[in-house]
């Protein structure tokens, strides 16, 4: 699976590759600023999928002594740097659009045509390519936003470049800038959020109440606290918590007890790494997170 990856990595990057350089000349040739922002938006994506590529190759690494939980993060950090970098071209273009409609230039409608057409057609190869991994990874998915940003600018030039062909209505482009920037800068938001989320541990959407309401369903289990929930990658959520159970349990019970409330939060909250601690008196009054400074 991971080497079927890295070859539609591989197809993705020369698809942009190619797209990059038509839409640069044509937006020069063209005097279209939607081409170039089109350009400069590909050529951010062949960055951004070398950036992906690697990192696909990186999370393929085996766990070793330096790091025991393995490379699968290195995919999220991928996916981060993508959207930072996303961000700052869509506020870079939102800007130019904006002084182009005090400085407007004269465009050539049907090189603009031409061109935008290629981009099209490249940038909707691309996303049907990435579209494959989409569910299992988080970096494929930024990938793969950004292959569906922009096949919709593409499909927004090639309109803008039939009406400035025929009306000659040329402040289209730059109405088109704006709107490709606002779109990509939104998603670029989403994807970086998602990612920030991973990599702070923050809790994917688990609910705290859930986890109390099984852990407290088996009849052992008195009270729950010192609670942490993250996700480690785009597949793997981990679950740390203390458990107060009686003073007469068997270390043979409490094992057993451990393999039953697993084989639940996996079942039922898809926590897949899940480490208990069984406790008898300490922190049987405490709740499941305590506010305060850090365990």
């Amino acid at each position: 699976m991971k080497e079927n990856s890295s070859v539609r990595y591989l197809i993705v990057t020369v698809f942009n590759i190619i797209i990059t350089v038509a839409e640069f000349i044509g937006g020069f040739m063209s005097g279209s600023l939607a081409l170039i922002s089109d350009a400069v938006h590909n050529l951010s994506d062949v960055g951004s999928i070398i950036l992906a590529f690697i990192a696909n190759l990186i999370a393929r690494r085996q766990k070793n002594t330096r790091k025991t939980f393995g490379y699968e993060r290195a995919e999220t950090l991928a996916a981060f740097t993508n959207g930072i970098i996303l961000i700052v071209i869509s506020i870079y273009l939102f800007i130019e659009a904006i002084q182009r409609f005090s400085n407007p230039e004269p465009i050539q409608g049907k090189i603009m045509f031409i061109v935008s057409l290629i981009g099209l057609a490249g940038n909707v190869i691309s996303m049907l390519v990435m579209m494959i991994d989409t569910k299992g990874s988080l970096n494929a998915r930024a990938l793969f936003l950004n292959m569906a940003s922009d096949a919709l600018s593409s499909i927004a030039v090639v309109v803008g470049s039939i009406v400035i062909s025929i009306w000659n209505i040329t402040i289209i482009d730059p109405i088109l800038t704006l709107l490709a920037s606002v779109l990509l800068l939104w998603e670029a938001i989403k994807v970086t959020m998602k990612a920030a989320n991973i990599l702070m541990e923050g809790n994917p959407d688990i609910d705290l109440n859930k986890v109390n309401a099984i852990l407290t369903s088996f009849a052992e289990v008195k009270n729950v606290h010192h609670v942490h929930v993250w996700q480690y990658s785009d597949d793997i959520i981990m679950l740390d918590a203390h458990i107060n159970v009686s003073k007469s349990m068997q270390i043979e019970e409490i094992e057993t007890l451990y393999g039953q409330i697993e084989k639940k939060l996996k079942k039922e909250l898809g926590i897949r790494h899940v480490t208990l601690q069984a406790e008898c008196e300490r922190g049987k009054n405490e709740k499941m997170i305590v506010p305060g400074k850090n365990d």
